[in-house]
């Protein structure tokens, strides 16, 4: 592919698909999969190709490409232990590798479908261990649901909100922390949001802190955040699903100092680690909270099984073996090499920043510790509302396109444009060269926007 994917309208694309009879068969396998090579792979969007700038998406490390295959083959779930024995012991010992990693003196875990059912799972398990257990000190009765509260930022993941609602917390449940100017939470003001919380006599049930925010890539301040969970007996939480891959930097593994004394940790290595979609992890510091919400069945998983069951720990029941990718990738290359193809995505995302620093016609909205650019295309002569108006379109125009592809936020309540790096084979030319052609394209769509607003300027004072 010489673009990250192609100019093919939106409107053929889904006729393409419309137009397959699912029950005409083509009556042959190299039929089909030629179909599947025409019809999808010609038009998917390439994580691998330089200009791919858009989402926390990989390529992928081709060990655990292989290891895939053989998933696809042999079709193993890791539900019971009869269905993968040494599936299950494979699970178990990356799963003690991670929790090793993290500093967990005696961690357990379970491979999960992706970060949002990681953070779901850990607060489920918060939201367990604050309503079963006793009352707490004061407390008359153990806590309602409607009591419960769950601390985060208004950077953290959206699926902290989203679970909280699965969970049956109500609206307010989700607390946001106020943060410093770099986005990252306040400890300060996290101690005084959970004191704020106890006079109106609600129950903290766990605190989010953010390794690596989706947005500006920014890790919260672990250690200080630990010392109030402490304090204040609350689980801690660290979404991790962007920075995990910070466990094993080289250089940069003090960034996560703190996130030994978690609770529970949520890392997807289909991020940072470079693992196919898909490849998570729950992480928790004492084995026995996930038996928090285990469920028996005893055609599936008795209480008195002597066999190491992992639906006991998994809110899913059939589910993929997807540790061995990471298996066959550390086995293949090593955690220290994982960890410096992340340093290499991190240093030349900082190399980027100096540019758009230095560029006359874009602005850098704000610093990250790790591996995303944001930013807004707007010369010293264009005002913050042309600025703001043109973020959408450009990103627009430029996926339609195909040739370069970034995304869209809103930072401090105005829209800009990211950049989000994790191809260790980019290089600074490559993403100097992609914005370039950003720029390009948000100076013609500007152009055209003022040419159109005259034409329809002249001729609305035509008409009077």
């Amino acid at each position: 592919m010489t673009t990250p994917t192609t100019d093919t309208p939106a409107a053929t694309l889904r006729a393409r698909v419309e137009s397959i009879d699912l029950d005409a068969p083509l009556h042959s396998a190299e039929a089909a999969v030629d179909e599947v090579d025409g019809l999808f792979s010609a038009e998917a969007v390439w994580f691998h190709h330089p200009a791919s700038l858009a989402h926390l998406n990989c390529p992928v490390a081709l060990p655990a490409v292989a290891a895939e295959a053989v998933l696809a083959a042999v079709n193993p779930s890791v539900d019971t232990w009869d269905q993968s024995r040494i599936g299950t012991e494979i699970e178990r010992r990356v799963v003690r590798w991670a929790t090793e990693t993290i500093g967990f003196a005696d961690g357990d875990g379970v491979f999960t479908s992706g970060g949002s059912q990681s953070n779901l799972h850990a607060l489920l398990l918060a939201r367990q261990a604050a309503t079963l257990r006793g009352p707490a000190s004061g407390q008359r009765a153990r806590p309602s649901l409607d009591d419960l509260v769950v601390f985060a930022t208004a950077s953290s993941h959206f699926s902290v909100r989203k679970s909280a609602m699965v969970l049956g917390l109500p609206e307010h449940a989700v607390v946001d922390v106020a943060t410093d100017a770099a986005g990252r939470m306040r400890p300060d003001a996290l101690a005084h949001a959970i004191a704020d919380a106890r006079r109106e006599g609600r129950t903290p049930m766990a605190v989010v802190a953010t390794a690596g925010t989706t947005d500006r890539g920014c890790v919260d301040p672990l250690e200080p955040i630990a010392d109030v969970c402490d304090l204040e007996g609350a689980w801690l939480h660290v979404d991790a699903a962007y920075g995990c891959g910070l466990l094993v930097s080289p250089t940069r593994r003090h960034l996560l100092d703190g996130i030994e004394r978690a609770r529970s940790v949520t890392a997807d290595f289909h991020k940072s680690f470079f693992q196919p979609v898909s490849s998570s992890a729950l992480l928790v510091r004492v084995p026995e909270d996930l038996g928090l919400a285990a469920w028996h069945a005893d055609y599936l998983n008795p209480e008195d099984a002597e066999e190491p069951n992992q639906v006991d720990k998994s809110l899913q029941t059939t589910r993929r073996l997807d540790a061995l990718k990471l298996w066959a990738t550390l086995r293949a290359s090593g955690a220290e090499a994982i960890g410096r193809a992340f340093d290499t995505v991190i240093d030349v995302a900082g190399r980027v920043h100096e540019h758009v620093r230095r560029h006359p016609e874009l602005v850098l909205v704000a610093p990250t510790d790790l591996s995303t650019v944001l930013f807004r295309w707007q010369p010293d002569d264009v005002s913050d509302d042309d600025a703001d108006a043109l973020v959408a379109p450009l990103r627009a125009a430029l996926l339609a396109e195909g040739r370069v592809l970034i995304a869209k936020t809103v930072i401090d309540g105005r829209p800009c444009n990211k950049l989000t790096l994790l191809n260790p084979g980019a290089t600074e030319d490559q993403v100097v060269a992609a914005l370039g052609h950003v720029a390009a394209t948000a100076r013609r769509l500007h152009v055209e926007r003022q040419r159109s607003a005259r034409h329809a300027t002249e001729t609305t004072g035509a008409r009077r």
